[in-house]
């Protein structure tokens, strides 16, 4: 069962009237107000999706700061983050460790299985929950998930079943967008920013 068509994070939602545009943003935003935790794909989302491979069997991966410092506001205002990933890498479990993620799930296959366990140790609603992909892979998730975000280049499948679309590719500020989303829908973000200018 496919969710409401796609939109941009932080813009008027559908090319309809603006009355409806006005009903259905706010709608998401109240959807956004009640996450409790966010839940991130790796290839496609935290980076852009290019993997590669030395000849010693090393693997790099890109990653953006700015998603970082968001993931960080995130976790620092008591929302927690999660990474479920269906390959493995040693990078991956860095990146997690700095920006302190303690949920990071990998070879994960089938996706549901990990966000099943998380649900049950954080005893949450499928509603309190927010997910970002960027492929079919990610569906089975984004179709449960309260607050379903495909990245811009997500492919046309993904984003047939997200709430909301990023203006940005993934691994290039995708999931800042979606942090800042969450933070300002919750009437946080200000009161964070402001802490920025304390002595």
């Amino acid at each position: 069962m496919k969710k409401s068509r796609k939109s941009e994070v932080g813009l008027l939602l559908r090319p309809a009237g603006a009355e409806s545009q006005k009903s259905e943003s706010k709608k998401i935003e109240d959807i956004a107000k009640g996450i409790k935790l966010l839940i991130l794909d790796v290839d496609g989302v935290l980076t852009d999706g290019a993997i590669i491979l030395d000849n010693e069997g090393n693997e790099y991966k890109s990653f953006h700061v700015r998603d970082g410092h968001g993931i960080k506001m995130l976790i620092h205002a008591g929302i927690h983050v999660a990474i479920i990933t269906g390959r493995h890498s040693k990078v991956v479990e860095r990146r997690a460790h700095e920006l302190g993620i303690t949920e990071v799930f990998q070879k994960c296959h089938d996706k549901r299985i990990a966000y099943k366990k998380l649900i049950e140790q954080y005893s949450l609603k499928d509603s309190e929950v927010a997910y970002i992909g960027d492929d079919i892979v990610d569906a089975p998730i984004m179709v449960i998930a309260g607050l379903p975000v495909a990245v811009a280049d997500a492919t046309e499948d993904a984003k047939e079943y997200a709430l909301l679309v990023t203006k940005s590719r993934g691994g290039r500020g995708a999931v800042r967008e979606v942090t800042d989303f969450i933070l300002k829908s919750k009437g946080i973000w200000q009161v964070m920013f402001d802490d920025y200018f304390k002595a």
